[in-house]
C-alpha cells in the first residue's frame, strides 16, 4: 500500500543517515543489539535477579517467554519486512536507483521484522526489573525518603529509557529494523509486562501449570502455523528473502528462524518449573542457608559462570528436527543449572564446611 511505502522509505532515510552519521559509533551500536538479544535473558539477567529475589525473576521468565511468543504471532500477523531485503524487493525506486544499506554480520534475521522482538525482550525484562527495584524503594516512609523515592524513580527511569533507545537504535542503524518496528515492539514489551505486574498466581504455579502452558503456547503457534498453511499462506516467507538478500551467507542463522526462538522459550520455561517444583530447589534456596548473603553471592557467581559454559555448547545446525530438540534441552538445562542444580550445590558445600567447623 501507499502508506506503508511511504512509512518504509523514510525508514530508508533515517538508517542511512544513521549509518552515515554515527559511523563512530559502530561498536556501540552493535554492543546495544547483543544488550537487547532476548537470549541474554535467561542467561544473564534471570541468573543475577533469580538469587536476589525469587519473585522477580520467576516473573522475569514469564514476561520473557509470554513477550517472545506474543512477538511471534504479531510478526506472524503483521508480514513486516526488513530494510535490508525490502530496499532489493520494492517497486518505488525508478530504474534500479534502489538506496544501498550497508549490512553487519547480526544484520540478516530470518523472521519477519515487525515488531522488534530484540525491542520488545529488553523493554519487557527492563520494566520488570525497574519496577522490582522501585518496589524496594515506595515504602520509605519519611520526608527525605520521599525525595530519594523520587531521584530514584527518576534515574532508574532514565537508564531505562536511555536502553531502549539505544536498543532501538542499534536495530535500526544495522539496517534489521524500520524505525517503526523497534516503537511497536518497546510499547508491546511494556504492555506485556505490565500485565504480568497483576498476576500473583505464576508464583505459586505447578509442574503440571507449567507444562500445560507449555503446551498451550506450542499447540496455539504450530496450529496458527498449519491453519495458514493450508489457506496457501506460507508464514515462513521471510527465510528465503533474508537468504537471498543477506550480504553474507554465512551471517544467515537459524537460531533467528520464527520456531528457533519457540522451542527456545519453551525449553527455558520448563526448566523453570522443573527447578521451582523440585526438592533441590526447596531443600536450598527455601532452606536456612538461603538468608545469606554469602549463599546468594556464590549461588549468583556460580549460575554465571555455569551458564558461560553452556555458550561454548555448540548445536549442530544441520538437521532442523535435531537442533530444535538440542535446543530446547539446552535452553531448559539454563534454568534447572540457576534454580535447582546451582543453589543445592552451594548449600551442600555450606553444609559440609559447616559441620568441619563445629
Amino acid at each position: 500500500s501507499i502508506k506503508m511505502d511511504l512509512l518504509h522509505s523514510n525508514g530508508v532515510l533515517i538508517i542511512q543517515h544513521l549509518q552515515r552519521d554515527y559511523r563512530a559509533y559502530q561498536d556501540f551500536l552493535n554492543f546495544m543489539s547483543h544488550v537487547g538479544d532476548p537470549r541474554n535473558i535467561f542467561s544473564f539477567y534471570f541468573p543475577l535477579w533469580f538469587q536476589l529475589n525469587q519473585v522477580v525473576g520467576t516473573k522475569m521468565i514469564w514476561v520473557a517467554v509470554i513477550g517472545d511468543w506474543f512477538n511471534l504471532i504479531f510478526k506472524w500477523i503483521l508480514f513486516g519486512h526488513r530494510p535490508y531485503w525490502w530496499v532489493h524487493e520494492t517497486m518505488i525506486y525508478p530504474n534500479q536507483s534502489s538506496p544501498s544499506l550497508e549490512q553487519f554480520p547480526i544484520t540478516c534475521e530470518t523472521g519477519p521484522g515487525s515488531p522488534s522482538g530484540h525491542a520488545m525482550g529488553s523493554s519487557c525484562v527492563w520494566y520488570v526489573m525497574v519496577t522490582a527495584a522501585l518496589s524496594y524503594t515506595v515504602g520509605w516512609k519519611d520526608k527525605s525518603a520521599g525525595t530519594l523515592h523520587r531521584l530514584t524513580w527518576s534515574l532508574l527511569w532514565s537508564i531505562f529509557w536511555i536502553i531502549q533507545i539505544s536498543v532501538c537504535i542499534s536495530r535500526v542503524f544495522i539496517a534489521t529494523h524500520f524505525p517503526h518496528q523497534v516503537i511497536l515492539g518497546v510499547l508491546a514489551g511494556i504492555l506485556v509486562a505490565e500485565a504480568f505486574e497483576h498476576t500473583p498466581a505464576i508464583q505459586t504455579a505447578s509442574l503440571r501449570m507449567y507444562i500445560k502452558t507449555n503446551l498451550f503456547l506450542f499447540i496455539f503457534a504450530l496450529g496458527f502455523y498449519l491453519v495458514l498453511k493450508l489457506l496457501d499462506i506460507d508464514l515462513l516467507w521471510s527465510v528465503p528473502k533474508a537468504k537471498k538478500w543477506c550480504a553474507n551467507p554465512d551471517w544467515i542463522n537459524i537460531d533467528t528462524t520464527p520456531f528457533a526462538g519457540l522451542v527456545r522459550n519453551l525449553g527455558a520455561f520448563f526448566g523453570l518449573g522443573i527447578g521451582i517444583n523440585s526438592e533441590m530447589f526447596i531443600m536450598s534456596c527455601k532452606g536456612k542457608n538461603s538468608c545469606k548473603i554469602s549463599f546468594r553471592i556464590l549461588c549468583i557467581a556460580a549460575s554465571l559462570a555455569t551458564l558461560q559454559l553452556y555458550n561454548f555448547v555448540k548445536i549442530p545446525t544441520h538437521t532442523e528436527y535435531l537442533f530444535y530438540i538440542l535446543s530446547f534441552c539446552k535452553s531448559a538445562a539454563m534454568p534447572l543449572t540457576v534454580v535447582a542444580l546451582v543453589p543445592y550445590c552451594v548449600h551442600s558445600l555450606m553444609r559440609t564446611t559447616d559441620k568441619k567447623q563445629n
